[in-house]
C-alpha cells in the first residue's frame, strides 16, 4: 500500500488556489463570503 495522502503545493495550488476560486461560481461566492467575514487569507495556497 502507499501512503494516502502525499502533498503537493502546485498540484493543491491548482486545485484550491485563489485562481481556482477566482474560476467558477461557486468559487467567487467563497472568495466573497471570506472577504465579507474578514479573512487574512482567502485561500489555504
Amino acid at each position: 500500500m502507499q501512503p494516502t495522502f502525499r502533498p503537493h503545493r502546485k498540484k493543491r495550488a491548482r486545485q484550491i488556489g485563489f485562481f481556482a476560486r477566482k474560476a467558477t461560481v461557486g468559487g467567487r461566492k467563497v472568495l466573497r463570503n471570506r472577504r465579507r467575514k474578514g479573512r487574512k487569507r482567502l485561500t489555504v495556497v
